[in-house]
């Protein structure tokens, strides 16, 4: 069963970086593509970034410019390095994957963006 575990949320200011990690395991993680969602509160989980198995990447146009998503497939990790947080970007950060018909997610991560 294909383990996904993210960590790296806690408060931050308006305008602050948090750096969300996503350590995946019994996967042979290069060659599957990876992404990163967020749930707002009451509000349907939505994309942010994903990254396929070469490094091309993609991003919710709300996180454009800001957001980076990146993979180490030596660690079997995807990296979300969050800049310049919005109150907006309060939410449950989840790492998701794909295999054939399968998906997975990780148990989430709490972001929260206030003074």
């Amino acid at each position: 069963q294909v383990q996904l575990v993210e960590s790296g949320g806690g408060l931050v200011q308006p305008g602050g970086s948090l750096k969300l990690s996503c350590a995946a395991s019994r996967i042979i993680f290069s060659i599957y593509s990876m992404a990163w969602y967020r749930q707002r509160s009451g509000k349907q989980r939505e994309l942010v970034a994903g990254i396929t198995r070469v490094g091309s990447t993609n991003y919710a146009d709300s996180v454009k410019g800001r957001f980076t998503i990146s993979r180490d497939n030596a660690k079997n990790t995807v990296n979300l390095q969050m800049n310049s947080l919005k109150p907006e970007d309060t939410a449950v950060y989840y790492c998701h994957t794909a295999i054939g018909p399968e998906t997975y997610w990780g148990q989430g991560t709490q972001v929260t963006v206030s003074s």
